[in-house]
């Protein structure tokens, strides 16, 4: 039985093209895009680290509701997004916000659903998502629902869902792939291990060797990918969509990453069970600097260049804040008028109180 197990996590290796020095060191794997296309990769990339660092100062300003840093994981967010089409499903967690962004959802939108105004989850047509899940591993069972409708109707899209290494800890983690692969719906899971689940770190979580080597328990194929190779990500993702819209069903993607911020800004302190040497560990494999290095040897990126990403990302942030301010503050009538398509009478009688006091 234990060279059976060792057996099976032998074969998950970890997926790696450019090293924390960006350069490639598996040519066999680097995926075949355009100059432009790793340019525009980077140009995200850099938007989405300003956007966090931003969005952190604008929640201590009080100016945005609940927030979950993104800092470190942008390879593992962005490179995945970018093997997407615009016809793929997006279902979140709720720090995967920068997905739906670059999916399409303004960026003004993705401030209200911080502040919990419900235009913050109205999503505009074409934008196929759901709202960030908050209920942890709740969106792999959803995704499974996605992806089966998807195959019934016969589209050539996928459903990518997205947790973190605590979301494997959960039921709704095994039901929503086995579902998937019982079916051989069209789903990409992804479980972005950032080493700890708010507190708790992965070694505690389970005794697997990886958290990819669940899939084997549903009969499906996971990987293990370098989280900070935003390349290695992109081709693993890449490869599982080409499988799913080719009927060979879904595939578990185990990226590893780091979270250089808090869990999120509602009072969680990393300092209490992460080392200064972890993190100075994992600042040497920050996504940005080796997918930045990587470019500047080929000439594809400069500081100028970099420079220019920053500002627009400073000057649009800005813009997209001051149209949150404006928009109209959401109230208890509101609130009550979309808990329910027909209201009980209790909350018919609660609605006209509100209306009331809301109309002087």
């Amino acid at each position: 039985m234990k060279r059976t197990l060792e057996g099976i996590e032998e074969q998950f290796e970890m997926l790696q093209i450019l090293n924390e020095n960006g350069e490639v060191v598996n040519e066999e794997a680097l995926p075949d895009l355009s100059d432009e296309e790793l340019k525009e990769l980077m140009h995200r990339m850099v938007y989405t680290r300003i956007l966090d660092q931003r969005s952190i100062a604008l929640n201590r300003q009080g100016r945005l509701g609940f927030y979950a840093p993104t800092a470190g994981q942008e390879a593992s967010q962005l490179g995945t997004h970018f093997a997407l089409e615009k016809e793929d499903f997006i279902l979140p967690g709720y720090r995967d916000v920068p997905q739906l962004i670059w999916h399409g959802l303004p960026l003004y939108q993705a401030f209200l659903f911080s502040r919990g105004h419900f235009h913050g989850n109205q999503f505009p047509e074409g934008v196929n998502a759901l709202s960030p899940q908050i209920i942890i591993g709740a969106q792999y069972t959803q995704a499974a629902g996605v992806a089966l409708g998807m195959k019934r109707r016969g589209k050539k899209s996928v459903a990518i869902t997205y947790t973190g290494d605590g979301g494997t800890s959960q039921g709704d983690f095994y039901e929503g792939m086995n579902f998937a692969g019982a079916y051989d719906a069209p789903a990409i899971f992804i479980v972005q291990n950032n080493q700890f689940a708010i507190s708790v770190p992965r070694e505690k979580q389970t005794k697997a060797k990886t958290l990819a080597q669940k899939a084997v328990a549903v009969g499906i194929p996971g990987v293990v990918v370098d989280g900070m190779d935003v390349l290695a990500v992109y081709a693993a993702t890449k490869e599982a969509r080409e499988r799913a819209i080719n009927g060979e069903g879904p595939t578990l993607i185990e990226t590893l990453t780091y979270r250089y911020g808090p869990h999120t800004m509602a009072g969680d302190d990393p300092t209490r069970y992460r080392t200064e040497d972890m993190n100075s560990e994992w600042e040497k494999q920050d996504p940005l600097v080796r997918f930045r290095k990587y470019l500047e040897a080929k000439g594809l990126w400069s500081e100028e260049e970099e420079n220019k990403v920053i500002d627009q990302a400073k000057e649009e942030i800005k813009a997209a804040i001051k149209d949150a301010d404006n928009y109209p503050k959401m109230k208890v009538s509101d609130l009550i008028n979309n808990m329910y398509e027909v209201l009980p009478s209790n909350l018919e009688e609660q609605l006209e109180v509100y209306k009331e006091k809301e109309s002087k």
